[in-house]
């Protein structure tokens, strides 16, 4: 950890002086006399002789002059009472009324000591920890007393600390280029001044979660050599109101002071959402915290050498003073790497363990679409894994294809038995995905196929492999998907005649599909080259989901029509294929039955028997 101000935080130790002492002595003696006043009544020596002769004293004590006691009922909501002697005979006039009594003699040092002078000693002490704990908490320790509620709790790195550097970042080149410019301005700050130029105060990474943008704010730091102070946008929102704004206020006084540095706030969405009107006029936390945020960020100059990295995988959410220019001024996309990036990723990470001579990372990668930065270290740790359960030498190619399988599909269920139908009808359901992807989806290589449980409810799977990255789909291409993916059902109506649960997950996202070609990507030229629902803006899409309706109740009907249409033509394409081969078919899942999985080599066996040329035309649309 980096200590901001050796000098100021040993100026800050905390001792006792004569002001702090005397000021607990007065409040211990203040509360003292408080709870004894409220239930002790002082009274004249007179008013107690009639007291005394009416019968409400029940005992006396005596010590000195001093006359303490206890009533027999409360007066005026006191129980006990004092007084001072005045006259001589006083036990004489006690033993006549049957009082009891007792002479105390003079106070003693232990009495003296256990009702004044140790409270006075436990007070300060307890005093002197509470005080030496909250000065340790503001000048950089990490406890958490009431005094230091509205200090940062960002915790604070040098280059040392963090040791990593862009060598340990892969999969996002692009992001990395941009970057490099932010360390030149923190390291040629001067050269910046003398052309007139500033340096950019914020600098937002977005990206889906475990793409690295964390890793990649820490590489940073480490490239340029600075203090970086990382902190998340939730540990400045509190139940106390003003606490988030104070510890805002906070981090940007010790980043000052360590100029030039690094500010990183990881999920500033939560810190940082859209500011709503309130009709009860009411200003929450959260807003209040933001609000000091902005005013912060317009308030210090980058000329001293601060800047601000902030991470996100909910840009929407982000209130938009907060993205204009002159605050986060640029904004880096941090994206799931490409075949090339996930090759590099997984050779870092398999640089940490023992791997075989013949494995090929090249291979992996390709197996690999749509794996983070995260998911691949998960990846190359179960691989590890599984071999030390297996007492291999190294990690070898099966380990890394079996770690993809328990990713992608789960965990292995050896105890999930399934009678022969089920079986049979699972067998038939995943050779009709097999069969359909290879024939009209040439895109995505079939790797492998299973009937043995995984998950929670997956009775087997079709592993496909795309033979390169795409970033545009045609038409023909998503209908060819949607018949990939209907395949199973159209296979299980061709042998046995019957519908199954088992195609639940394939129709939904075929579903998705067909109404993302309808609603978005306007591919039903029937109804027109439109658009239907209002966009989001929403970096992280989920398919499927469109926002709220904006077009007529007809229109929706419509709409409703020709997603029903597309995806019965996808149906169709897979079931007349299928049909035309259905000897191929059986032969295949009859194979499947028995070996329970097949590989590449094995399926192709069958593929290469599927007639040519390929059937083309199958569908009116």
């Amino acid at each position: 950890m980096y200590d901001l101000d050796m000098e100021t935080n040993q100026e800050k130790k905390f001792s006792i002086n004569f002001y702090q002492i005397a000021l607990a002595i007065i409040m211990v003696v203040g509360l003292r006399a408080c709870l004894e006043s409220r239930s002790i009544r002082t009274i004249p020596f007179s008013e107690f002789k009639k007291y005394l002769s009416s019968g409400e004293i029940k005992n006396v004590k005596i010590r000195g002059e001093s006359i303490f006691g206890d009533f027999n009922h409360e007066q005026n909501g006191k129980k006990g009472f004092t007084t001072t002697k005045v006259e001589p005979g006083f036990s004489e006039e006690l033993d006549k009324y049957g009082i009891p009594y007792e002479s105390l003699g003079s106070s003693s040092f232990l009495t003296n000591f256990a009702l004044f002078i140790l409270p006075t000693i436990i007070f300060i002490g307890f005093w002197y920890y509470v005080m030496r704990k909250g000065i340790k908490s503001v000048s950089g320790g990490t406890g958490g007393s009431f005094l230091s509620i509205g200090k940062t709790r960002a915790k604070i790195y040098v280059e040392t600390d963090t040791k990593i550097t862009f060598q340990d970042v892969a999969g996002a080149d692009e992001a990395l280029e941009e970057l490099k410019e932010v360390i030149d301005f923190l390291k040629n700050t001067e050269k910046v001044k003398s052309l007139g130029g500033k340096m950019p105060k914020g600098v937002l990474l977005v990206g889906p979660p475990g793409t690295g943008k964390t890793l990649i704010a820490k590489a940073i730091a480490g490239e340029a050599g600075v203090p970086f102070f990382s902190t998340n946008g939730a540990e400045f929102v509190e139940m106390f109101v003003g606490v988030g704004a104070a510890r805002v206020r906070d981090l940007f006084e010790q980043a000052k002071k360590t100029a030039p540095c690094i500010i990183f706030i990881d999920e500033l969405d939560a810190m940082g959402k859209t500011r709503h009107s309130n009709i009860l006029g009411g200003n929450d936390e959260k807003e209040q915290t933001l609000n000091q945020l902005l005013v912060e960020m317009d308030g210090f100059d980058t000329q001293g050498g601060i800047i601000i990295l902030a991470a996100t995988n909910r840009p929407e959410m982000i209130d938009p003073a907060l993205l204009r220019a002159g605050r986060f001024d640029r904004q880096v996309v941090i994206d799931k790497p490409d075949r090339k990036g996930r090759r590099d990723i997984l050779v870092i990470h398999t640089k940490k363990i023992k791997t075989h001579e013949n494995l090929n990372i090249d291979t992996i990668a390709g197996l690999t679409p749509g794996f983070t930065g995260a998911d691949l270290a998960n990846l190359v740790n179960e691989a590890a894994l599984i071999a030390t359960r297996e007492n291999s030498a190294s990690v070898n190619q099966d380990h890394f294809t079996r770690a993809m399988e328990r990713i992608v599909a789960g965990i292995e269920k050896k105890s999930k038995i399934l009678s022969p139908l089920e079986k049979e009808i699972v067998s038939y359901h995943e050779m009709g995905h097999a069969l359909v992807g290879y024939q009209f989806n040439k895109e995505d290589k079939i790797h492998k196929v299973s009937i043995i449980p995984h998950g929670i409810g997956a009775m087997g799977y079709t592993i496909q492999n795309p033979t390169e990255d795409r970033y545009l789909l045609t038409k023909e291409e998503l209908q060819n998907k949607m018949a990939v993916l209907l395949a199973g059902r159209a296979s299980e109506m061709l042998i046995f005649n019957k519908l199954s649960t088992g195609a639940s997950d394939d129709l939904n996202k075929a579903t998705s599909i067909a109404r993302e070609m309808v609603m978005r990507f306007g591919m039903a030229p029937e109804i027109g080259f439109v658009t239907f629902g209002e966009s989001s803006n929403q970096f992280l899409e989920i398919q499927g989901q469109m926002s709220r309706q904006n077009y007529s109740e007809e229109t929706a009907k419509e709409i409703d029509h020709w997603i029903k249409e597309i995806i019965m033509n996808a149906y169709e394409k897979a079931f007349v294929f299928l049909k035309n081969e259905r000897d191929i078919l059986i032969e295949a899942s009859e194979t499947l039955m028995e070996k329970e999985t097949l590989g590449e080599d094995e399926l192709n066996v069958f593929f290469e028997k599927i007639q040519k040329p390929l059937i083309e035309n199958l569908t009116h649309h």
